[in-house]
């Protein structure tokens, strides 16, 4: 049988020195971090992939290693493997570089959880981050690279310099990218469970499955959080190896975040509904040009949320006609999921219903995620392998 690489897991990862940021950026100097992800597939070996993309200095890597989670910061020591980069232990990231490591030969399960255990040694500087991780990660002094547990370790809500791991699987394995925002990344719904609503769509596919590169707070046509959709779909969803179909949320931060800004006054920078309209054309366009599946997504309802200055009429306005054009005959994705309706209280469907709101009105928790999960045909993503 003939494998390939393939994408088993994904983070996309923001740039701390962005002008506007909802995440504290954070630096690190003479630190272990110790960070968890959970595969999405399965394969015969592995490889893990770090970045320096944001950085304004070359990353020291003083080593990495590869271990099988218990709880918390703590790992089986038994299972606790070395990686190497082109044979060494040690590696220096270039800036604006990712690496990937060398083939580690470890049999990978759908599901499994991988911890990555790296020592910084020196100071990084601002550090190339993701928004939401997998589940909370921890950072310790020294080197504790073979540490059974971290000692006088510190949480990491965010996640740092690991982007996603690849794993070698028969060389038809086809897979969906999930590609967007909060809803698609899977913020509020709780860390180390997997309950993003594409992972939880992922768990429904007998063939293939689904990575995330999600940014909480993207947008389509701004940067700010994270570069916008546009600028980043060709490293970030066309590139992924393995990818058939992208699987998008996006625009309620291109309405949401200028009022928010802007809050009490009015914004001058807000899309119009022709702007996202023309912009997630266009997106669709550079999917079908590359020769993948454009599956598009409803906006999401979020009247009533607690954020200053995202609810405005003038946003609720956009997000329907939005709304309207993808679920009419116009648009042009290969298909197009209302996973608005999935979630919205029947009684007000411009709000989230109570027992899938995450808190804050603008956000789904577990049960809203899976009740999207639930409601996609999963005949859409037609995963199966080429004949």
């Amino acid at each position: 049988m003939t494998t390939t690489w393939i994408a088993a897991h994904r983070t996309a990862v923001i740039n701390p020195h962005e002008g506007f940021h909802l995440f504290e950026p954070r630096s690190f100097t003479g630190q272990t971090i110790r960070q968890t992800l959970r595969a999405a597939g399965g394969g015969e070996a592995l490889r893990i992939r770090l970045s320096n993309r944001y950085g304004k200095e070359p990353l020291d890597i003083g080593g990495a290693h590869l271990a099988v989670r218990t709880q918390g910061s703590g790992i089986d020591p038994t299972s606790d493997t070395p990686l190497r980069f082109s044979g060494t232990h040690t590696v220096t990231i270039p800036v604006g570089e990712e690496i990937v490591s060398d083939p580690v030969e470890l049999p990978v399960s759908a599901g499994e959880e991988l911890t990555v255990t790296l020592h910084l040694p020196g100071d990084t500087g601002l550090s190339t981050y993701s928004a939401v991780p997998y589940d909370i990660g921890h950072a310790a002094p020294g080197n504790q690279l073979s540490a059974e547990v971290l000692e006088n370790a510190e949480e990491l809500p965010t996640g740092h310099f690991l982007t996603g791991v690849d794993v070698l699987a028969p060389q038809d394995t086809r897979i969906a990218v999930a590609f967007g925002d909060s809803w698609i990344e899977g913020a509020f719904t709780t860390p180390g469970t997997d309950n993003s609503f594409p992972a939880q769509l992922s768990r429904r596919l007998t063939h293939g499955w689904i990575v995330n590169q999600g940014i909480s707070g993207n947008r389509l046509l701004t940067d700010e959080v994270g570069e916008h959709l546009l600028a980043r779909l060709d490293r970030d969803a066309l590139a992924v190896p393995g990818a058939s179909h992208i699987l998008i949320h996006i625009g309620l931060n291109d309405i949401g975040l200028p009022s928010a800004q802007s809050h009490p006054e009015p914004p001058t920078d807000r899309p119009t509904a022709d702007d996202l309209i023309t912009g997630l054309t266009t997106l669709a366009d550079r999917i079908h040009t590359a020769g993948l599946t454009a599956i598009g997504t409803t906006l999401g309802p979020y009247e009533g949320t607690i954020y200053d200055g995202v609810d405005t009429p003038e946003g609720q306005a956009i997000r329907h006609q939005v709304n309207d054009w993808l679920l009419g005959p116009d648009h042009p994705f290969d298909a197009v999921i209302d996973i608005a309706a999935a979630v919205a209280d029947p009684d007000q469907p411009t709000r989230i219903r109570p027992e899938f709101n995450a808190g804050d009105g603008l956000h789904i928790n577990d049960a809203g995620a899976k009740a999207i999960a639930d409601a996609i045909d999963v005949t859409l993503l037609d995963l199966q392998p080429d004949l």
